[in-house]
Order: C-alpha cells, then structure tokens, then sequence
C-alpha cells in the first residue's frame, strides 16, 4: 500500500464514529380497552335515563285519595248511564214492535190524562174563586165542605158510587192467575183515572192488599175465586185503551191463558161498603 492509500484510510477512520448504536425495534403493546360508562355516548345515557324515569313514575303505581274518589265518581256517573241507555232501549224495542193503531191509542190514553189533570186544576181553581166571590162564603164553604166529603168517602170505600165504567171478567179456568197479576191490572186503572173499583164483592182502595190463598186470591184477608169481576168507575175510554195497551194487562193476563172481556157501560154501580176505622191516637189539628 502506498503512502497516498494509508493516508486516505486514516483519513475515513476518524470521520467514521468507532462504533454505530445498535438499532431497537420495540413493539408496545397497549393494555385491552375498557368500555365504561364515561365512554358511553350521552345519547345512549340520556335514553336509559329516560326509561329509567318511566319505569318509577308508572310502578309502583301511586293512588291519591283524590285520584280515587275522582274514579269512584266517573265509575258511578258510567254505571248510572248504562242502566240509563238499557232501560231507554227496552222501552224503545217495546214500542218499536208496537203497531201504529196501538201507538196511536197510546198517544191517546197520554192525552186524557193531561187533559183530565187539566180539568182538575180548573176545577180548583173554580172552587178558589167561588170562595172569593161568593156573597155569601160560610154557606159555599159549607156546600164544598159537604161534596169534598162526599168525594173522600168514595175514595175511602165508606159511601156507595155509580157512574159510567167499564166491567173487567177474568176467567181463570187454569188456576195460573196470581195476586200480583190482579194488582197490576188495579194499578192500571188507577193510573188511568178509575175512581171507584170492585172486585167480587170486595171494595178497593188505596190500603188495599192481595195476596196468593192457594188456587185462589185473598183481597185483604177476603178469599175471591175465579172468575174475577172488577166493576170501575171512570172515563171508558180511558179505561178500556188503558188495559189493552202492548204489553199491557191484557195480553199479560191471556199469556197465563186465561179469558179477559172488558165492556164498557154507561152505569156502573159499586156498592160494596168499608168500615170506617174511628183512630185511636191521631185527631184533627184544625181548631
């Protein structure tokens, strides 16, 4: 080697570093994630939150005393409704099934008794101004007193009556008539205006009472058979309609299979009499 070569490697020896630094290659490894709460987006926290809060405000349920008295209410107040459309709906198909001659009769039989409510009002209101025009007023007084009395003792069984009316026959050859059948058809003819009524003999009136005596009816301890003949005072042509409505008297009567005739007279006489029962603690308060 010359001494221009050794030069030149000297040279590259000092300007090379005597030893290079061993290159390391560390791989770090990272722990596993942990996905916690914090990590949780907010809208997924808010919506459990959310349903969270849902579930305590509906259970456990939480009654008031007001809240409960409030459906108490609204419970009865639905229940009064219902019984309400019910019975407007029975009385509907009732009369929806009704021919128009029958409705027609219906329609009449209302009107009479308006009317005969109307008459009575004119009729006290007569008597009122009788009194207050009379010249001579202790001598009307007197002359109504005598006719109010006349008329009490009609409707108390005391004092016999006749008058235009109607004669009801009922014939039970079945035996399947009952005491309350006989109280319908009595309360029937009251409403429809009847101001005196016999039943075989036996005076009605607004106490009386029937009741089933075996194969036959007892008319305040009064044993009646069969046929029963009701003999009424009153309008007919209230009377009459009124006993054969739909539904009515008649037709519950002829469904037992018994025999009903109705007849219409211009005289009708009741003369079966009641005791007139003296009281033994009440007297009048009038002085």
């Amino acid at each position: 080697m010359s001494d221009k070569d050794e030069a030149a490697e000297n040279r590259l020896r000092k300007e090379l570093p005597e030893e290079l630094p061993a290159v390391a290659v560390q791989t770090e490894e990272k722990p596993a994630e942990t996905v916690t709460a914090e990590d949780t987006p907010a809208e997924a926290r808010r919506e459990l939150t959310g349903r969270q809060r849902l579930v305590q405000g509906i259970w456990p349920p939480r009654v008031t005393r007001a809240q409960l008295i409030v459906a108490l209410l609204l419970f009865g107040l639905g229940f009064g409704l219902a019984v309400q459309v019910a019975s407007n709906s029975d009385s509907d198909s009732a009369l929806r099934g009704a021919r128009q001659e029958d409705l027609v009769r219906i329609l009449d039989e209302l009107d009479d008794r308006t009317q005969r409510l109307e008459d009575e009002k004119q009729g006290l209101e007569k008597q009122r101004d009788e009194l207050e025009n009379s010249s001579d007023q202790a001598e009307e007084a007197r002359k109504q007193t005598l006719e109010k009395e006349r008329q009490l003792g009609i409707l108390a069984g005391t004092v016999a009556a006749q008058g235009p009316g109607i004669t009801m026959t009922i014939d039970d050859t079945k035996g399947t008539v009952e005491a309350d059948m006989l109280l319908d058809a009595i309360q029937e003819l009251r409403a429809a205006g009847a101001e005196a009524i016999q039943v075989n003999g036996v005076r009605v009136v607004a106490g009386t009472y029937l009741t089933d005596s075996g194969n036959s009816v007892s008319v305040e301890g009064n044993k009646i058979n069969a046929p029963y003949r009701f003999k009424v005072i009153g309008k007919p042509q209230d009377l009459e309609p009124a006993l054969n409505i739909p539904g009515g008297v008649v037709q519950k009567l002829e469904k037992e299979q018994a025999t009903v005739t109705v007849e219409r007279s211009s005289e009708i006489v009741v003369d079966a009499l009641r005791a007139a029962n003296r009281p033994d603690y009440a007297r009048s308060s009038s002085r």
